[in-house]
């Protein structure tokens, strides 16, 4: 299980890059018809989070971005979390519920209950990601359907 938080960590990778900031994200297969509403969401995040600026990101996509160094990463539209149990401790914000991962110390919060799963790592060296989550969250509540079926 330590295994894919360390995996998770390690889905941002900042890349040297000329006068700009380049990211190198892992890419993923989006799960079916999240495209469109996790284009949207991107297309409408800020150019800034946590004082960061917003990257470039490698390789090109419409469902992820990037901020600041180390990276921020969001990735739209990914899988199901795995540890994502009926009992799962939860954190709400806004309108929308996270699951931390790890749940010590999360560095990963994965929106669940909406039509997609959004997935956002933030560095601790970025102290509380409270400011984080609260500005993704109301873009999620907005571009992303709640549903309750979502396993939980």
């Amino acid at each position: 299980m330590l295994k894919r938080y360390w995996g998770a960590a390690a889905v941002v990778v900042l890349l040297a890059a000329g006068c700009g900031q380049t990211v190198q994200m892992q890419p993923f297969e989006a799960q079916p018809n999240t495209a469109e509403p996790c284009a949207d969401l991107v297309a409408d995040l800020p150019d800034t989070l946590l004082g960061a600026d917003r990257a470039t990101i490698r390789p090109e996509s419409d469902v992820m971005a990037a901020w600041g160094d180390p990276p921020i990463g969001l990735r739209c539209g990914v899988p199901r979390p795995a540890g994502l149990e009926i009992d799962s401790l939860l954190q709400e914000v806004g309108e929308v519920l996270w699951l931390p991962q790890p749940e010590d110390a999360p560095t990963m919060f994965v929106a669940v209950q909406r039509e997609a799963y959004v997935e956002l790592t933030i560095p601790t060296s970025y102290g509380a990601p409270a400011g984080a989550l609260s500005e993704v969250s109301e873009l999620v509540a907005e571009h992303l359907e709640e549903r309750a079926d979502s396993g939980v």
